[in-house]
């Protein structure tokens, strides 16, 4: 999920349970604009970094333990990267939602988008 910096949500891709995140990242921040994009420590990848600097914006992500090398971030900026995750507590309000009550992709990402249009009203 995308989410601006009031922690609403702007896109979302529905992934298998097993698939990694990241490999959705960059269809998520395709055409966007901003001064920074703030993840967790999943989403350290080069080429992620890289097309975030594309797009000009900074990259505020935590080095992955695994790195040899360790890319500093902004920790000042960091913390602001709880907007995100309340955005998915409060989808998880929705009951439907948080016990993936739908068997179909499709019905569950229609109940997702029903709830984050939701979200953006309050």
């Amino acid at each position: 999920m995308l989410a601006d910096a009031l922690g609403r949500p702007l896109r979302i891709i529905i992934t298998a349970g097993q698939r990694g995140d990241v490999l959705e990242a960059e269809a998520l921040l395709q055409g966007q604009a901003g001064g920074a994009v703030l993840a967790d420590k999943a989403y350290d990848a080069n080429a992620l970094r890289t097309s975030i600097a594309a797009m000009g914006a900074e990259a505020v992500i935590p080095s992955n333990r695994t790195r040899k090398i360790a890319i500093p971030h902004d920790a000042t900026l960091y913390r602001h990267r709880n907007r995100i995750e309340r955005c998915f507590n409060r989808l998880k309000h929705f009951r439907r939602f948080a016990t993936r009550y739908e068997r179909r992709t499709i019905h569950f990402r229609g109940f997702t988008l029903l709830a984050a249009a939701m979200i953006w009203m309050t």
